[in-house]
């Protein structure tokens, strides 16, 4: 849990600049939620975002709970109406077979141990229920822009890019199947100034949205 706290730490200290970027590049995240909300179950369903912030994302796609591990981070989305509990991905604190979906929009990148948390997220999905992970993805262009500042970045220094081969392989150790993927996020990212579409598939777009299902 040492580099745990290392990841966290910027985020307790540094909360209303991470709020504010996504006020400072709205068409990046309007892609990014409309592209997720195309992978959400249709109608009626139970779901929860891990690693949920300050509740942005919940909050746009009408996410009513979560979990969120930053002190700070999880008051902002309290206040925004959201149902937040302190835990975190490797160890949720809700029962099993109990969610349609499980959500994490960019938030894999922070986790301590991906095994263990796609281990967490199957465990207390319901059969044949869907995992939704958006990221940026550690080839495409923003991804080599923030690997290429992460030293001096406050948010991207003890996180962890990856390419999707890997994210699929650890989904399919946890128990997962049936991918489907989408991706957005076309230009550089100062470059992005309108809402972008997206796309099937991966490897063109920096932001990478992957869906699998519970066996």
């Amino acid at each position: 849990m040492g580099n745990f706290s290392k990841i966290i730490e910027p985020f307790e200290k540094h909360y209303l600049e991470y709020d504010a970027w996504f006020d400072a590049y709205p068409a990046v995240f309007q892609s990014e939620v409309e592209a997720l909300r195309e992978m959400l179950p249709v109608g009626e369903s139970h779901g929860i975002e891990v690693g949920l912030g300050s509740g942005r994302f919940s909050v746009a796609l009408g996410i009513k709970e979560g979990i969120e591990p930053s002190f700070e981070l999880r008051n902002m989305a309290y206040k925004r109406g959201i149902e937040v509990m302190d835990a975190v991905a490797e160890k949720l604190p809700f029962r099993d077979l109990h969610f349609d979906f499980v959500l994490m929009p960019g938030s894999i990148s922070y986790f301590y141990a991906l095994p263990n948390a796609f281990e967490e997220a199957n465990r207390v999905l319901k059969i044949g229920g869907s995992i939704i992970i958006g990221f940026i993805e550690k080839e495409s262009p923003i991804g080599k822009f923030y690997s290429a500042k992460k030293d001096k970045s406050t948010f991207y220094k003890n996180a962890n890019l990856y390419s999707m081969e890997h994210v699929v392989k650890e989904l399919k150790k946890a128990g997962f199947h049936d991918f489907e993927f989408k991706q957005t996020l076309f230009k550089e990212l100062d470059e992005i100034t309108e809402f972008e579409a997206s796309k099937p598939g991966y490897g063109e777009g920096s932001f990478s949205i992957i869906k699998a299902l519970k066996k």
